[in-house]
Order: structure tokens, then sequence, then C-alpha cells
């Protein structure tokens, strides 16, 4: 191509910079758009400092032929969703990995929410005991406003439409037309703590959920496309407990129930992944001061595909 003047020039590549497939192309993403999407709606784990973080909690959304598949309910992600663009009457699918707070405490509120804002199709919610105990005490804490509403305002019954699915045997939860979804329990005690696996007619997608160094989720990732897996950054946790007498106990504690990058970076080679997305940062602020380079320490070690450092609404 050629430009009659420096103007010319200048005004093509702003204009190009601002197109909507630059930023695909800077993202690694110029082959242009999947049929199965994964966006990261929160990258922080734990619920430690949560208020002073620009993180989100953990959730991720993948969006498979259009069809919302929601992978845990941390704080504010109903926001999340509306932040990526994704009306909430759109929910479908819900997966737990495990019942701490940062992973559930909008399990219930984002069904309600939904149906607040025009759903009044069937949700399928899946994940390990007691999530059938933890619906049925979210409507009961919520009746008075339920039928408050449908007395005074017509509504129909949103409690009619969650369904809850518990599992506690490795194996397939869910399949469609859509996908597949696996899952097989992961080391994070005391919880019953699992991993999902979604396999796509285009893509599979592991989520790795909580958990420490686990030959249970290589087995499941094997081959995957995209494992999106837990991380610790043990300076970081040294720093926030620094001072507290019991700080070593609890230093050995966290360790035995999440995992180094080091660790990541093995079960990501022994898997074969093509790419690996670092999430559920454990505990992180912006004050804190950790580079993408920091949080991929020793994975290289033995991980030699592509690592990406997880971002709140990144696309991958």
């Amino acid at each position: 191509m050629a430009f009659e003047s420096r103007r010319d020039f200048i005004r093509i590549s702003a204009g190009l910079a601002l197109a909507p497939w630059a930023n695909k192309l800077a993202s690694g993403q110029a082959d242009g758009p999947k049929s199965t999407r994964l966006i990261l709606l929160g990258t922080q784990g734990g619920p430690a400092r949560r208020m002073k973080g620009m993180r989100k909690s953990p959730a991720q959304l993948i969006l498979i032929n259009n069809i919302p598949y929601v992978i845990d309910c941390g704080y504010e992600v109903a926001a999340q969703l509306v932040s990526a663009g994704i009306s909430l009457n759109r929910l479908r699918y819900i997966f737990i990995t495990h019942h701490h707070s940062d992973h559930n405490a909008e399990y219930g509120n984002l069904v309600f929410l939904a149906f607040a804002s025009g759903l009044r199709s069937r949700i399928d919610a899946y994940g390990p005991p007691p999530l059938a105990e933890m619906t049925r005490a979210f409507w009961e804490a919520n009746k008075y406003d339920v039928e408050t509403r449908i007395k005074d305002q017509g509504t129909s019954d949103p409690r009619k439409l969650l369904v809850a699915h518990e599992f506690t045997h490795d194996g397939v939860v869910l399949e469609d037309e859509n996908v597949k979804v696996t899952s097989t329990r992961v080391h994070h005690p005391p919880t019953d703590a699992c991993a999902y696996r979604f396999d796509a007619k285009d893509r599979s997608i592991v989520i790795s959920g909580d958990t420490a160094y686990s030959e249970a989720l290589i087995q499941l990732a094997k081959g995957a496309d995209v494992l999106v897996h837990e991380l610790m950054y043990l300076p970081i946790i040294q720093k926030l407990l620094a001072g507290n007498p019991n700080s070593p106990a609890l230093i050995e504690r966290v360790k035995a129930v999440h995992t180094t990058g080091e660790e990541v970076g093995r079960v990501a080679a022994k898997a074969g992944v093509k790419t690996l997305v670092l999430s559920h940062l454990l505990n992180t602020a912006p004050d804190d001061g950790v580079s993408d380079e920091q949080w991929m320490e020793g994975i290289r070690d033995n991980f030699k595909g592509q690592i990406i450092v997880g971002r709140d609404l990144m696309e991958i």
C-alpha cells in the first residue's frame, strides 16, 4: 500500500489500531472467533483482602454455540457476566468446583438475579455435596421475598427453575449437543473438590479448581487445548502472614492444598496441554507488585507451551 502523505499514513494507522481485529491480533486471536470461547470472569484466589483487589473472585465462562456454561460463582460473578456482554437471562448451566465462599458465595444470587432479568428457562447446576442442601437453604432464606413477589407482582416461581445435580464419583456429569463435561476429584482437603473438562467440537478446556499437585488432574487434562490452573506465589503468602505467630504452620497448610509454579509446570507438561492459563492467583492486590514473570516462576522448568497470566474479562 502506498501513502500519498504522512497525514494519510497517520490517519490509516490510527484506524487500524482502533479496528476490533487489531486487539485480537495483539492477543493472539487473529485467526477469527471460535465457536467455543473462554472468558475469565474472576482471577483472584481466596476471600482474604478481596475488597481491596482489582481482580474479582474465581469464575470462568465457557460459551459454546453461544450457550453460557459458568464455572464457579465467586463474589460479583453476575456483574462480571454483564461486563463480558452476557445477559443474565441467558444463564443455562452452572458448575461449582468446591464449596469455599470465594467459589460459591453468589451461586443462589446469580440465579435469582437472572430470574429478575427475565430468565424463565431451567438452570442445571452441578457440583459436589452439599450442592442440593445449599440450593434448598438459599430458597429458604429468600422465601419471604420470593413468595411476596409471586403474590404481589404475579411472577412465576423461580425455585422451580434451578435443578441441582450432586455427584461424588469421577466421570461424565453432562453431555448434550454442544459439549461433554467430565469431572475428576482433585486434592484440596477438607473440601470435596473437583476439576472439570469441557470437550466441544473445536476445543477442549480444563478448569482445575483449587488443588494441590494432582495426578488425577493430569489424566483429566491429557491433550487438552487449554488448562486453566490455580497458582500460589509463595513470597506473597509469606508477606501476607508476616508477623502472624502461627505463620509457619499456616504456610505449610497453604502449600498442602494449593500449587506452586514448579508443580503447575509439571502438571501442564505431563498432561501435554497446548496452552496453560494461570488463574486463582492467591490473595493478590494491586499494591502487591507481582509481575507476570514472577507468577510464571518455575513453570518454564518443565512446561514449554504457551503460558498466559490471567486477567479479569480476558478472552482466550
